[in-house]
């Protein structure tokens, strides 16, 4: 481990605003914070936002300096990246962020039901491997999972560089009639882009600058069956048909 991680290691330990917890604090059971995550830790009522596979926080910590009357949480195992938006921050003194270290396959250990309002999900791994489609941060298993602890009315954002995984989550969506509210398949070639899809992640600004354009959806998760995977689509085919 290089110098710079272990030191950027160490920090996260003081970091009130970010929590590690160990795998048996979460592996089927209930992290302490679980449905407590008002009235323990923001002391406060407003919305909750998740952000998925946060990285270095970007996008955590710019809604929350856009939108102080919410409470954003940024979600990640890579501790040397979150680093960077909890001390980004905790310097600032932002009152209304959260960063918890963990897989997002425990998220269901982390948030009670109704907890939370909205979900980002900004620049994931496609995933696009047949044998690896269970990974894809919009497929059935987890947005199975979104659901224990979603608002009825809540609301998935998926903001990604890949065509394959939007056109997935397309799929996804009209497969279980889900509510698209807004789909682009380039929100800065078409002016789309308002300020708060204007915020740009380290990746974001990577991809921008080879080129590729930049996807968006939103849609809604409602109802009570269990969310189906698309059954036919070979990520092959839709490689070559590119």
């Amino acid at each position: 481990m290089g110098k710079d991680k272990y030191k950027r290691f160490l920090e996260n330990q003081t970091f009130t605003l970010l929590h590690q917890p160990a795998f048996e604090e979460v592996f089927n059971k209930d992290f302490h914070l679980k449905g407590h995550w008002h009235s323990r830790f923001f002391n406060n009522a407003n919305p909750i936002v998740l952000e998925l596979g946060c990285g270095k926080g970007e996008y955590t910590v710019a809604m929350a300096r856009m939108f102080p009357d919410k409470n954003f949480i940024g979600i990640d195992i890579k501790g040397a990246r979150m680093w960077r938006g909890a001390k980004t921050a905790t310097e600032e003194q932002l009152p209304n962020v959260a960063f918890v270290r963990t897989r997002i396959e425990f998220i269901r250990s982390i948030f009670g039901e109704n907890e939370i309002s909205e979900i980002w999900i900004t620049f994931p791994d496609p995933q696009m491997k047949s044998n690896r489609r269970k990974k894809r941060l919009t497929a059935a298993g987890f947005l199975n999972n979104y659901r224990t602890f979603l608002q009825p009315n809540g609301i998935v954002h998926l903001k990604t560089d890949s065509q394959f995984l939007h056109e997935f989550t397309k799929r996804i969506i009209a497969e279980n009639k889900f509510i698209r509210l807004e789909c682009c398949n380039d929100i800065y070639g078409t002016s789309y882009a308002n300020e708060l899809l204007s915020i740009k992640t380290a990746y974001e600004k990577e991809f921008l600058s080879q080129g590729l354009p930049i996807t968006y959806l939103k849609f809604n998760i409602h109802g009570t069956e269990s969310v189906k995977d698309p059954e036919s689509f070979d990520p092959d085919i839709f490689r070559t048909s590119l």
